[in-house]
């Protein structure tokens, strides 16, 4: 199935997609050599592969598998269409800089709140590449191959029964441990109320109810899931660093992050992502935090 929209205004297409790649080689995200994104996802009616590209302003989008019709129905959701940028301003310089260099930043939502919620817990507490490697394993063993003419080795990630069983030793195997494992299958259970929930509020609240969900992954989760432009991913191991020096030219710390993001509040997650726009960086001092190997406990 196929389907064209014009979006109002200039769109990045890589921008709104990028936050839904979970480290190099996710088996859910490819960009061709074109500059078309692939990507999959499992919709209420299954499991879709949609490519996305962009062509004289206009978005093609493709797509295959029983999920197709409700993947391109919700495209321009996807793709920020209904991103209310109404009331933000770059209050500050460099911020200023990123917008008039990124006219098309546009923060989509999926409306899948599991495909979200799986991979943010496997990052909690642990470097990005530990992580992802879980995420590529727990992919390739129990997700499906991708419909149609997906690139070599895409991946839909299971159903929502699937991770309520997957065995303990497979978690090992994967790099996750338990903790981590028993709040993916916990939120499972709840996987059909947690879908349902019908604002970020609502959804914030019956996440953080969960064992094991604290601040930081509810903001993840309803950043891409519902497109959240204020859910900010306190607790984060380097954000508040970046905000600080990116704002201040001082690191600094979650609470003095949040002061720093007061006059953006309803946008604060879009200022923070335009401070990682900026590629600005502290100087880095010390070692940083190493790449366990869990399966070797």
């Amino acid at each position: 199935m196929e389907r064209r929209w014009v979006p109002e205004g200039p769109l990045d297409v890589g921008l709104a997609l990028q936050p839904h790649k979970r480290g190099g080689g996710d088996p859910t995200w490819r960009r061709s050599g074109d500059g078309a994104v692939w990507r999959t996802t499992r919709t209420p009616d299954g499991p879709c592969t949609l490519r996305v590209g962009v062509k004289a302003g206009c978005v093609h989008g493709q797509a295959w598998g029983p999920g197709a019709d409700w993947a391109l129905e919700a495209l321009p959701g996807l793709l920020g269409a209904f991103d209310d940028t109404s009331g933000f301003v770059a209050k500050h310089d460099v911020l200023a800089e990123v917008v008039r260099k990124n006219p098309g930043l546009r923060i989509g939502r999926t409306g899948r709140v599991m495909e979200a919620l799986v991979p943010a817990v496997l990052e909690q507490k642990v470097v990005g590449q530990e992580a992802w490697r879980a995420w590529r394993w727990l992919l390739n063993r129990y997700g499906e191959p991708a419909p149609g003419p997906a690139p070599e080795g895409m991946r839909v990630v299971p159903e929502t029964v699937v991770w309520r069983q997957i065995p303990s030793w497979h978690w090992h195997r994967a790099g996750a441990e338990a903790v981590r494992a028993r709040t993916i299958a916990n939120a499972a259970w709840h996987a059909d109320k947690l879908e349902a929930a019908a604002t970020t509020e609502e959804l914030d609240r019956l996440l953080r109810a969960l064992p094991g969900i604290g601040v930081w992954t509810s903001a993840e989760v309803r950043q891409r899931a519902l497109g959240d432009p204020d859910a900010v991913s306190v607790g984060d191991f380097h954000l508040a660093k970046l905000v600080g020096y990116a704002l201040t030219g001082e690191k600094t710390d979650d609470p003095g992050m949040l002061r720093l993001l007061e006059p953006y509040r309803g946008h604060r997650h879009r200022a923070t992502v335009l401070v990682w726009l900026t590629g600005l960086r502290p100087p880095a001092r010390g070692p940083r935090m190493s790449v366990r190997d869990y399966r070797a406990f």
